[in-house]
């Protein structure tokens, strides 16, 4: 069988290790970087509405995105399949994955988050009072402070919104899994941009009612983020379907739902799924419960530090995301050796970034706050936003090298399919620290205000990257197995195990598989000498 040697050199012998990871990992974190970027101007849009909008905003985006973020945690897993797949030589079988996906997001849409709309009302808002006054009457003191009704109205329309439009956010992350574990990450990035451009527009149009348009207010930035994640799962999507990858990988014949496709997602999925769900619905009840009754301006400065946040780590999931595939990869080809570098690299890379934004953080605290509190803001909310707010970001650069190794080890150990043990320590750590640790934080030490929930949750960021860097090292992961025999068999039916160039950019694609799929011991993953 010719080798097809005429697109480009394997990533291992045209570059360094470094290059390697930045090939894979740049359009991945870029990806990240603009929709945190995009979603950063929508939250300094939303603040120049006055107080508490920023605060409906964050509260409502938490709401909708506990089921929105199970289903794409389980979904990461797509990109373990096919990375997994395509270093074994047969990555004409990755392509049932994000079908599959695409099915699992339609049904849980239908199954949970249509109805968690429709009752929203008395989930989010009754409920909570209900429980909180029946703690009381067993002598728990749980203090829960009166709502502001306009807060209520416009975080509920917020959470609305993007519970309806999720059935775009959960198709793009399915398709975007694809072409992640494909080592085709332009795709991706280039429709999150557009998508990203999309929605600060029509924010821009939607919030403030620009050029005739309604001026819907805090409504207004929900609908613009859903018409953006349509945008970035039209684009993929489309490509994904085009003649060519469906003449090379038969792309329209795997559409039909697969049962045994999606139980080998929930196999492995279904842990990341729930350290997504379990730890973002812990940091809703620390945001909105531990800080939000607090008072308003303890509410404000904790989702201005978020913002900042996600600057800081939304461009570390990407390369956590580019870990997970170069690793999958590596263990496709027999290579675990390598797949154990490729990590270190990894988790360096986004100690530095991590640690940059640390200094920032840390440098520069009162001007970063200052920048979200708008005129409408009073001279003493604004006074009060900023030393609760420099006080969180000093808190926030304590802890930014830890998450660096937490999310990278994450990544690493999802791409060998190590998800479960993982994944059941984030979900007990987080309510034992975040949760416990910071409602006792709240109680016993009173004079630290909204810090003591910071400081709670800092404790776990540095509890979860210590766990992950040990589990890593330990390697227990080099004897998981995903692919079957069949599974793992080259794609030889096609006569051509090239990977054909999916890149919108005009890059080069990735190169010859043939001869990692004739020897298992990973002759195309090697070092570089």
């Amino acid at each position: 069988m010719a080798r097809h040697t005429s697109h480009q050199p394997d990533l291992q012998k045209a570059s360094s290790p470094l290059g390697e990871m930045l090939f894979v990992a740049a359009p991945v974190v870029a990806t990240m970087a603009s929709y945190t970027v995009a979603q950063f101007i929508d939250g300094l849009m939303v603040s120049r509405l006055g107080e508490g909008a920023l605060s409906a905003q964050g509260n409502g985006a938490v709401i909708a995105f506990v089921p929105i973020a199970i289903m794409m945690g389980l979904f990461g897993v797509i990109n373990t399949y096919v990375s997994q797949s395509l270093g074994a030589g047969s990555p004409r079988r990755g392509t049932a994955y994000p079908w599959n996906g695409v099915w699992m997001g339609i049904i849980a849409w239908l199954a949970v988050m249509v109805p968690m709309a429709i009752f929203l009302r008395p989930l989010s808002v009754d409920m909570p009072r209900i429980l909180a006054e029946w703690v009381g009457h067993i002598g728990i003191d749980v203090s829960v402070s009166a709502p502001n009704p306009e807060v209520i109205e416009n975080q509920l329309a917020y959470a609305r919104i993007l519970l309806l439009g999720a059935i775009f956010t959960l198709s793009a992350r399915a398709m975007s899994h694809f072409f992640f574990g494909m080592h085709a990450p332009m795709v991706v990035m280039v429709a999150t941009v557009i998508g990203s451009l999309v929605n600060v527009g029509m924010n821009w149009l939607l919030i403030f009612g620009n050029l005739g348009f309604p001026e819907l207010g805090v409504p207004g930035a929900a609908l613009g983020t859903v018409i953006g994640s349509a945008v970035e799962w039209i684009i993929p999507f489309v490509i994904f379907l085009g003649p060519k990858l469906n003449a090379k990988y038969g792309t329209r014949s795997t559409w039909r739902p697969s049962l045994k496709r999606m139980r080998e997602i929930l196999k492995i999925g279904w842990p990341a799924g729930v350290m997504f769900g379990n730890e973002l619905i812990c940091w809703a009840i620390m945001m909105a419960g531990l800080i939000g009754t607090i008072s308003v301006a303890d509410n404000e400065a904790a989702w201005i530090g978020l913002r900042y946040m996600h600057l800081s780590f939304m461009p570390a999931v990407g390369m956590s995301v580019a870990v997970t595939a170069i690793v999958g990869r590596c263990i496709g080809s027999g290579r675990p050796d390598l797949a154990v570098k490729r990590a270190w690299l990894g988790m360096g890379v986004t100690m530095v970034y991590m640690g940059a934004c640390a200094g920032a953080f840390m440098l520069f605290r009162e001007q970063l706050v200052g920048f979200f509190i708008s005129d409408q803001h009073s001279p003493e909310m604004t006074a009060e936003i900023l030393r609760i707010g420099a006080l969180v970001m000093i808190c926030a650069a304590l802890f930014q090298v830890f998450d660096a190794i937490g999310i990278t080890m994450m990544g690493a150990l999802r791409g060998a399919g190590d998800t479960v043990v993982p994944g059941v320590f984030a979900a007990v750590a987080s309510w034992v620290l975040i949760i416990l640790g910071g409602w006792m934080m709240k109680r016993l030490f009173p004079e630290l205000g909204s810090l003591g929930p910071w400081i709670a949750a800092s404790v776990y960021i540095i509890v979860f990257a210590v766990f992950m860097l040990v589990r890593f090292q330990r390697g227990g992961w080099r004897s998981i197995r995903l692919l079957g025999d069949e599974e793992s068999r080259p794609d030889t039916e096609s006569g051509d195990m090239a990977v054909p160039a999916l890149s919108l950019s005009g890059a080069p694609p990735m190169a010859d598989f043939e001869e990692q799929a004739r020897d298992r011991a990973g002759k195309s993953c090697r070092e570089p000498s």
